[in-house]
């Protein structure tokens, strides 16, 4: 506020003219004594006590502001002053929520409401976990879930999928005592975020994760139909091509600015492997690897003359050991030959017979939206093709894939004696029938077999399938 309209306030305007030719401005005037009016030419003592008073009335009022000033938040001092466990780095959230609550509590007593929907927090602790995510909080009948904090992998956006789709399935699996079925949806996405941020106090502290991508995956949950997993763009990229997708097309989500182009998972691909999972855009020439390819080469042709070989590739991750084998059974150009495959998984690493379950299913064309006598059609089709069939095989390879056979097969019989023998009781007989059906293609003069990610596989499946009578170690970080 200027001094003239200061003064005009106090109905005091007369001195207007006498305040200006004393160089009186609004940082000055709060400091005038009453000496200093009588300099001025303020005479009149009633004057002079009502300017000292709306002078002091000044004083007080602009305190008050600094002290306002002072203690208010700033961007700076609330940066100085954030939790030193917060960071900034890319995460990947799922949001899943459990349809049909409000329904549920109309038929349910509220304690078997709540058994649902602890049976509903512990199968989603399960999957979440299961794959490397944690659950950040429980949100009534939903749950957000960190994938990328407080461990971080490099296939974290992958991994969200994953457990996604194990949340469904088990919940699909769920039997309940009324005839609604819950389901679930789930929405992720893969963006910046500043994470590990405590707020809140005492029991209500808690960690949180603040940036848009909570709000994109939460409302992509919210337009997500359900029993399916939508993702949006980036975290479609990362995920690579180790799902299959529907293309959902552009949506308007609410506060999202721009419109989003969603995806849903529609199951795992027909990619075989994380190599091939993550090869989208094609393949550079391989350069520089014509000596390891020779000998990869002039060991074949040993295998295929009945002297059977076993070489194990060697290097740190990224030097190259799986485009290698890629390029070396693309090298032999020959149709009779059968490759098998058996990767390690990451996310199976204590399934000792994943590699080869995996395989079976690859062989039998078996995918996670089969019902049970659908994959048993399957699992059949494919060990009469390769001479094992019989109910025994089937109902022992099911067991392995751990597919419900009820009354098709007769109860297996395999007692601890049985599991003992030399020939590893049931495990290890589906395991020959695996490899005999992944042979199923006819007559042939040789066959390959790759095993891939060895070092995340349980031992124990080594026992099941022997080893050839000679082996090389081909060390290609040397």
């Amino acid at each position: 506020m200027g001094v003239a309209a200061w003064l005009r306030g106090l109905g005091l305007e007369q001195y207007t003219t006498a305040f200006r030719d004393n160089d009186v401005d609004g940082e000055v005037l709060p400091e005038l004594t009453a000496d200093d009016l009588i300099t001025i030419g303020v005479t009149s003592v009633g004057h002079r006590r009502k300017l000292l008073a709306a002078i002091a009335a000044l004083k007080s009022e602009t305190a008050s502001t600094v002290a306002a000033d002072a203690s208010s938040p700033t961007l700076a001092s609330v940066s100085a002053a954030r939790s030193p466990d917060a960071e900034r780095r890319q995460l990947t959230v799922m949001f899943c929520d459990l349809v049909g609550s409000t329904a549920l509590s109309a038929q349910l007593d509220p304690e078997e409401l709540s058994t649902v929907l602890a049976i509903f927090q512990k199968a989603c602790v399960s999957a979440v976990t299961e794959f490397g995510g944690s659950v950040a909080k429980y949100m009534g009948d939903g749950a957000l879930v960190y994938f990328g904090y407080p461990e971080a992998h490099e296939d974290d956006a992958e991994r969200a999928v994953r457990a996604g789709l194990a949340l469904i399935d088990a919940m699909t699996a769920m039997q309940l005592s009324v005839s609604l079925r819950p389901q679930v949806r789930v929405g992720i996405a893969t963006g910046l975020v500043v994470v590990g941020e405590l707020i809140g106090e005492g029991s209500a502290q808690e960690r949180v994760a603040v940036g848009e991508t909570l709000n994109l995956a939460a409302r992509i949950q919210a337009v997500a139909s359900p029993d399916s997993v939508v993702v949006p763009e980036l975290t479609h990229r990362l995920a690579g091509a180790a799902f299959d997708y529907e293309d959902l097309g552009l949506h308007e989500l609410k506060g999202i600015p721009d419109a989003a182009r969603l995806w849903r998972v529609a199951g795992e691909s027909t990619a075989r492997g994380r190599f091939d999972s993550r090869v989208v855009g094609g393949l550079t020439p391989l350069v520089g690897r014509a000596e390891e390819i020779a000998l990869l080469r002039r060991r074949w042709d040993h295998a295929k003359d009945g002297d059977g070989q076993l070489i194990l590739l060697t290097a740190p991750a990224g030097f190259g050991k799986s485009r290698m084998t890629k390029a070396f059974r693309d090298n032999l150009d020959d149709p009779s030959i059968i490759c098998l495959q058996y990767f390690g998984s990451p996310f199976h690493v204590n399934s000792a017979f994943y590699p080869f379950i995996r395989q079976l299913e690859w062989a039998a064309g078996i995918v996670r939206t089969d019902t049970g006598p659908q994959k048993l059609d399957k699992l059949e089709a494919v060990l009469e093709g390769s001479g094992e069939g019989g109910t025994e095989a089937a109902a022992l390879v099911a067991d392995l894939l751990s597919i419900p056979f009820g009354e098709r097969y007769p109860p297996l019989q395999l007692t601890e004696a049985v599991q003992k023998t030399t020939d590893h009781g049931g495990a290890g007989r589906a395991t020959r029938s695996t490899l005999t059906a992944g042979c199923s293609a006819g007559s042939f003069r040789g066959h390959a077999l790759d095993r891939s990610n060895v070092h995340r596989v349980d031992g124990q499946d080594y026992s099941q399938s022997g080893g050839p009578a000679r082996n090389d170690h081909c060390d290609l970080s040397a």
